[in-house]
């Protein structure tokens, strides 16, 4: 869901999250994810590379901003676009090769 339509009071499902469609929603349930307070204490990193060990294929870096994205604001962040995390991603990670 677009950030800017979140309502924090309505989080049912896993696409009232911010930054969440229907292909990461597909994700996140293969992770074990079936609803928003499943993300509660969850790492994005370790659910990035999860992900990754789960498919077999390494994922896009832009999918560990979307996860950090949904962690934080499930910490109670305010709903941000994915990109505002690269930033941060690029910076923290560049010394990983899976995750820059």
């Amino acid at each position: 869901m677009n950030p800017d339509k979140v309502d924090r009071s309505r989080l049912e499902k896993l696409t009232d999250l911010p930054n969440i469609g229907p292909a990461i929603a597909a994700d996140l349930r293969l992770l074990g994810i079936n609803n928003p307070d499943d993300l509660s204490g969850q790492s994005p990193v370790e659910l990035y590379h999860k992900l990754s060990e789960m498919t077999g294929a390494r994922q896009d870096p832009c999918v560990l901003d979307v996860f950090i994205s949904i962690t934080r604001f499930m910490e109670g962040e305010e709903p941000r676009p994915w990109w505002h995390y690269t930033a941060e991603r690029k910076r923290v990670f560049r010394h990983q090769n899976k995750t820059s």
